[in-house]
């Protein structure tokens, strides 16, 4: 029978085998990424170990997103390699520090709701694009250390084990799934490799994991404004990037587990943890999609499987390192690859057709931008900008007049759809100012005045009619607009029972 707890504030029920299993086959995963991110941002391996404990453990504890992974990522890592390389590791440290206290601003302010605002497209776009990242860094193991591919023996081996890994991962589950799949996948080939002594390469390779409990240091950087405007700039971008990533990684495991996270308890985990880890000599993170996957398809649905993770990291750089250092790299590849063929969105290549081609170029570019720049946040900022563009551009052609001339001879403009800034124009053309009678109506009922952009519309449209000596009613308008109309008690007559409750510049949520 199977023992279950319950964990901090999960209401579901947590099995004990699952979850342990799970955040072991992830602690394994995190190493290697950890070790390669912080080599890329020109920082010690242990920077990157550290980094992953600490901020994995904040929020596996007090996350908004059960069951998701956060550590050490290379969107973190290109952006601190300019400052890290033009002011050393303290600045990069104070930066973590400040980018945390951001995040932590953000959540408390409620803004992870604005994760709302990111279309599908932009999503899938995001997604594919990650995947399409993960398989790639992993093509660095098929590489000696001059950069040259690998030919021969060693990549006949390679390849070998490799391609028993993914084997494993694919097929076990078929069978039973007592165990996670990459567990055994990683183990089985361990053993091949030490029990027939295959030379082949190890996490020992790359670098060495050894060391203690990460040192409690106040980073050593003046405290002085001048150090605060230095690192400003790259403690926002951390801090945009790392909530954008954590934010769309939790709605994607939200999709997945068919659950509701909460985008701003993460927010403010995700702050918590960066600031402890500059505390802590890490580099900072954030939620990471690859090994979240692999805690999600190996079982986990609860807090534990993320604790866990994190701890067994710390035990592994404290008193497995020689171990850990001797696990084939291409199991860890094979692992990889399989996190991107199941993070890829397969549907999204087989719906182009009966996607809007709007839609289809948002998701292209947002994938293209991700792969070429490695940066996941201007991929979705760039995204979003051009969906919001061609939202805009499609209502700004929907809105409409319907005209017609009463029995006492007032003519009656009926608006239909949005009016702001992008169908101004549109909205102008619909009216014959020299040829309409000396009483017009416009009517609102039906439509909605959004922006700044429409106020003024409306404004300058009242004036065109007074000029040549005709009277305007503006019906159905709301008390917000009204009040933002320079001439409105000259020009609005209003039927107050009719009019909408909508508001305008206005936010209530």
């Amino acid at each position: 029978m199977k023992k279950y707890l319950n964990l901090f504030d999960l209401k579901q029920k947590v099995d004990y085998k699952t979850e342990v299993l799970s955040g072991l086959t992830v602690a394994l995963a995190l190493i290697p990424e950890a070790v390669a991110f912080s080599l890329i941002a020109g920082l010690s391996p242990l920077t990157g170990l550290y980094a992953a404990f600490v901020v994995g453990l904040i929020t596996a504890i007090f996350g908004g997103r059960p069951g998701m992974i956060s550590g050490a990522t290379g969107a973190i890592a290109v952006v601190i390699i300019a400052l890290a390389q033009s002011h050393g590791v303290e600045y990069v440290f104070a930066a973590v520090i400040l980018a945390g206290i951001i995040q932590m601003a953000a959540g408390f302010l409620r803004l992870g709701k604005l994760i709302r605002l990111v279309p599908h497209p932009v999503i899938f776009g995001f997604v594919n694009g990650l995947a399409i990242i993960i398989f790639m860094s992993q093509l660095d193991q098929f590489k000696d250390p001059s950069g040259n591919w690998l030919t021969g023996e060693a990549l006949y081996i390679l390849l070998g084990l490799v391609l028993l890994t993914m084997f494993i991962i694919w097929g076990l589950p078929k069978l039973t799934k007592v165990v996670p799949a990459t567990l055994i996948a990683i183990l089985v080939v361990f053993g091949l490799v030490v029990v027939f002594g295959i030379n082949t390469k190890t996490v020992g390779d790359i670098a060495s994991i050894q060391g203690g409990f990460p040192p409690f240091h106040i980073p050593q950087v003046p405290f002085a404004w001048e150090t605060f405007m230095i690192i400003l700039p790259y403690s926002a971008i951390v801090a945009g990037v790392g909530l954008i990533e954590s934010l769309l990684t939790l709605n994607i495991i939200d999709e997945i587990t068919e659950t509701r996270g909460r985008g701003n308890k993460e927010a403010v985990a995700q702050g918590a943890a960066n600031f402890m880890s500059g505390l802590f000599s890490g580099m900072g993170g954030c939620a990471m999609l690859g090994q979240s996957l692999i805690n999600i398809t190996s079982g986990s649905r609860a807090r534990l499987a993320g604790i866990v993770a994190a701890v067994m990291l710390l035990v592994f750089v404290m008193f497995g390192s020689g171990l850990i250092e001797q696990v084939p790299m291409a199991a860890l590849t094979g692992l990889m690859i399989m996190v991107a063929i199941g993070t890829f969105e397969w549907a999204s290549v087989k719906t182009f057709n009966k996607m809007p081609k709007s839609d289809v170029l948002v998701m292209v570019l947002v994938t293209l931008v991700t792969v070429v720049l490695h940066n996941l946040a201007l991929a979705v900022l760039v995204g979003v900008i051009i969906a919001a563009l061609v939202f805009a551009w499609d209502n700004a052609k929907r809105i409409r007049a319907r005209k017609y001339i009463d029995e006492d001879g007032a003519k009656h403009y009926e608006i239909w759809g949005p009016l702001f800034f992008g169908s101004v124009a549109v909205f102008n053309e619909k009216f014959d100012v020299l040829s309409d009678p000396d009483e017009v109506i416009i009517d609102f009922a039906e439509s909605r005045v959004v922006d700044m952009s429409a106020i003024e519309a409306l404004n300058k449209i009242t004036e065109r009619y007074l000029k040549v000596g005709k009277t305007v009613h503006l019906k159905h308008l709301s008390p917000d607009c009204k009040k933002l109309l320079k001439n409105a008690e000259q020009i609005i007559d209003v039927n107050v029972m009719e009019d909408p409750t909508y508001k305008v510049l206005t936010d209530k949520i």
